[in-house]
């Protein structure tokens, strides 16, 4: 069977609703950067078609001739997103104009540079007009953090951020949102599938002790 992050990193992808910590470790992500509205942007949903041509790109290279070193089979992981505002305040859900972001896609181990650039390749010559240089593979650092499942539309999802820095004030930490440590979204169903109650959003905020 192809290796589940979703099923084998149960304390990553499958938090409960009420907050709790975790400390998260070095991952390797394919990123992609923009800016604006995710409902509207057509720079968002380019993001999100370079991420995941490129990662069914890494996952089908079990059939290359030469294949990657140490190559395993993998369920391509879930779609994330890192979000500020562009004035730097933190008043969510206020102009989703003014959102800043980083789509992200996590990827096995075995994907280094190499692996990255020979994708970056294939895809370039299955879909020209897709800016795929706008794509980059980074070790993503991001530690000590609070999180809770959301539950429902995104648009809700301030009654679950206030539940977690509740928390975080409770617990003896407080909020390290800074530089590349964002507010954090990880996305566990297709919203165009999915009904809006159904959809279940991992929300993560980066802390350190008070």
């Amino acid at each position: 069977m192809p290796f589940d992050f979703k099923k084998e990193y149960k304390d990553l992808y499958q938090p409960k609703a009420a907050p709790g910590v975790i400390d998260v470790p070095d991952m390797v992500f394919i990123m992609v950067d923009g800016m604006g509205n995710p409902n509207t942007s057509e720079e968002y949903q380019s993001a999100v078609e370079i991420l995941y041509g490129l990662s069914y790109a890494i996952k089908m290279s079990k059939k290359d001739v030469n294949q990657p070193v140490g190559y395993f089979d993998f369920v391509v992981p879930p779609l994330e997103g890192l979000w500020w505002l562009s004035d730097g305040s933190e008043a969510w859900y206020v102009d989703k104009d003014r959102y800043c972001w980083t789509s992200m896609i996590r990827q096995p181990e075995f994907v280094d540079v190499i692996v990255f650039e020979n994708v970056m390749i294939e895809l370039r010559k299955k879909k020209p007009l897709l800016d795929i240089s706008r794509a980059r593979l980074e070790l993503f650092t991001e530690g000590l953090c609070v999180q809770a499942m959301h539950f429902g539309s995104y648009d809700d999802e301030p009654s679950t951020i206030v539940a977690i820095e509740q928390f975080i004030i409770d617990n003896g930490y407080v909020s390290d949102i800074s530089g590349k440590r964002r507010h954090h979204e990880i996305y566990l169903n297709d919203p165009r599938k999915t009904a809006t109650e159904k959809l279940k959003t991992i929300i993560r905020h980066p802390v350190k002790l008070a």
